[in-house]
């Protein structure tokens, strides 16, 4: 009885050291590195969905960026087009932080985003009023990034309120070549 209970703690102690480091440890060295204020600086097109949470397609969108760095501060510009007609601006004042750590402020995000990259990946966080038809929800964004080849980052968000996913948004981003 006592080793059972022992291997009962044991178990318990590893799963919660385990749930206490980062999990953007396991994309250092991964590749091709996101190398964060290379891929958002200069022109960016992307298109994306979002589904609701039984996985059903309820927007579609075409995004253009425009990222500016100067040294450890950047400016993105993005300019979203829904497919029902509806158009949104947001403008993302980054700043660098050092150690693959970063924080952005944009009017619509309540106080201030936290960002980090590793190897291939980075990870966004940050919340916001989303308004949804009558109602606005205060949503928070878990933003997963990820360096593809040819120029290509895929991103995954899960939109979660009272920490349950609601819905989900995938984006496809591709760095466009200077005009």
């Amino acid at each position: 009885m006592k080793k059972l209970l022992a291997s009962i703690v044991l178990g318990v102690v590893m799963a919660l050291g385990g749930c206490s480091s980062s999990p953007m440890k396991e994309y250092k060295g991964t590749t091709p590195d996101i190398a964060f204020e290379e891929f958002f600086s200069g022109n960016i097109k992307g298109w994306g969905l979002v589904q609701n949470r039984s996985g059903k397609v309820i927007r579609r969108f075409d995004v253009d960026m425009k990222g500016t760095w100067e040294g450890d501060t950047g400016t993105l510009e993005e300019i979203f087009t829904y497919y029902d007609g509806e158009t949104q601006k947001r403008v993302w004042h980054i700043k660098k932080l050092g150690e693959g750590r970063y924080e952005g402020r944009a009017d619509d995000i309540l106080g201030k985003a936290t960002g980090e990259t590793a190897g291939s990946a980075a990870r966004w966080k940050y919340s916001m009023d989303l308004p949804v038809g009558n109602t606005t929800y205060k949503i928070t964004f878990d933003d997963w990034m990820f360096r593809m080849n040819d120029g290509i980052v895929v991103n995954r968000s899960y939109l979660k309120k009272f920490g349950v996913t609601v819905a989900e948004l995938t984006l496809f981003m591709q760095k466009q070549e200077p005009k």
